[in-house]
């Protein structure tokens, strides 16, 4: 499985998915449909496949015009309104490229349908914008509680599981947990390590479950009311 990020918008990745023994191709969030067809046209590549995590325009906005392109199907949450949507996705669901099966899982929190794609065997999971490295995504739909349980799944992966979020967040997201863990020594060795891939142009992500579990204040919290805590403090943070 071969993962290529494509930037879009100010800060979004668009993941294309690549399985090398089939030649079968799929793009995961595609806010927009130029970048990703343009990189998989230099690659040889044809996508097959769209896998949308949730319904936000910025994740979904390019579906119909990929579908045009190529004739991809399109999955995405059942409980979402998911442009050009062939397949609906429920908790249990496998999503199929190649040789190569994940299984779906209900994560709420940003929206009440968010997925998460998860790769147990290549120990990949698509994460949306549900958990961000050295963060989590903003709760415009679910509760506290939903957000909570969602990261806990997520960080519950086996250690070595590379999480792929959907946005470059991740100095904001490091100098909020230097503010929040302020005593914490690894928070402060990997913001510093930050500052400088990101000053040299180079992207923050994919992230593990280690770093996080070291790292990220939101999944480190003991429970829903310090998360709830930690999210409320975050939305009006001023790095």
């Amino acid at each position: 499985m071969e993962i290529v990020p494509v930037p879009a918008f100010s800060d979004n990745y668009l993941w294309l998915v690549h399985d090398q023994s089939s030649g079968e191709t799929a793009v995961v969030d595609p806010g927009d449909a130029a970048p990703v067809l343009a990189e998989a046209k230099q690659r040889g590549w044809t996508i097959d496949q769209v896998w949308n995590t949730h319904w936000h325009p910025d994740h979904t906005g390019g579906n119909l015009a990929i579908k045009q392109a190529t004739g991809a199907r399109i999955s995405g949450p059942a409980s979402e309104n998911i442009p050009g949507r062939d397949i609906p996705l429920r908790e249990g669901d496998d999503i199929r490229l190649g040789n190569h099966v994940g299984q779906v899982i209900e994560v709420p929190g940003h929206t009440l349908g968010h997925l998460a794609l998860v790769f147990d065997k290549d120990r990949v999971a698509f994460v949306g914008d549900t958990l961000f490295a050295m963060g989590c995504g903003r709760l415009f739909e679910g509760t506290p509680a939903q957000m909570y349980r969602s990261l806990q799944r997520l960080i519950n992966l086996p250690d070595d599981t590379r999480l792929y979020c959907a946005h470059e967040y991740t100095l904001a997201n490091g100098r909020f947990a230097a503010h929040a863990e302020p005593g914490n020594a690894a928070i402060a060795a990997r913001l510093s390590a930050v500052v400088a891939a990101r000053q040299a142009g180079k992207i923050t992500v994919p992230t593990t479950v280690a770093q996080e579990r070291e790292t990220n204040p939101f999944v480190r919290a003991t429970d829903e009311h310090e998360f709830a805590r930690l999210r409320k403090d975050k939305d009006s943070f001023r790095s």
